[in-house]
């Protein structure tokens, strides 16, 4: 769920210095990673996992093709301002109060406020669990929080009914209700179904009968 931030020009500062600093650690470390690439560390599994992974299901085409051989051929690169996680030790959430604190190169940063919804904030309430993502887009900020929603319970019909669109009919229900979109004069249009209280008429629609 993405929630609005409405950071002061200070924090937003902040906020944009975090994120350019995070990405240049992320790229520095994927430059490590692939100089070290036939090396069987844990950065390399933790950077070139999904690089490895899309290679090997051909995602990035025949070893010959170019999309390959630049993915094999160059580092990662991360964009100065792309989203990066935070974990609860780092980000925590006030909700009474609409605010949030975060780590950022400034300092601990605390009283930011966001704006959501009174659903939304009912949600985060009870289903925020996890990391949620730092991001900038359009020059506004937004936290993407993860939320673990239960399923709803599961609903069984009493009933129900096909419909069977055509040419002639519009549609025509299981229980042999034609519907038209044009008024109809014979005896047969005009003559109820078997179950129902008899023909309903619309502007647009005249149901031959009922359901």
């Amino acid at each position: 769920m993405a929630v609005k931030l409405l950071p002061t020009p200070e924090q937003a500062s902040a906020l944009q210095s975090t994120l350019q600093a995070c990405n240049r650690a992320a790229t520095y470390a994927s430059q490590v990673a692939f100089a070290n690439l036939k090396d069987r560390n844990r950065l390399q599994k933790e950077v070139y996992t999904t690089l490895k992974a899309n290679l090997r299901a051909g995602n990035l085409g025949p070893p010959t093709s170019r999309r390959h051989r630049k993915a094999v051929s160059t580092p990662i690169v991360f964009r100065p301002e792309a989203a990066q996680p935070f974990d609860d030790r780092c980000l925590s959430w006030q909700y009474d109060a609409r605010t949030v604190s975060i780590w950022t190169v400034d300092g601990r940063m605390r009283g930011i406020r966001f704006a959501c919804s009174p659903d939304q904030l009912k949600i985060l309430v009870a289903c925020r669990r996890g990391e949620s993502d730092l991001v900038r887009r359009g020059g506004k900020w937004f936290l993407v929080a993860t939320c673990d929603i239960p399923d709803p319970e599961e609903y069984e019909p009493v009933g129900w009914i096909g419909v069977d669109r055509g040419i002639v009919n519009l549609a025509t229900t299981s229980s042999a209700c034609p519907a038209t979109d044009r008024p109809s004069s014979s005896a047969a249009s005009r003559r109820p179904c078997s179950r129902g209280s008899g023909r309903t008429r619309s502007a647009t629609v005249r149901w031959a009968g009922c359901w």
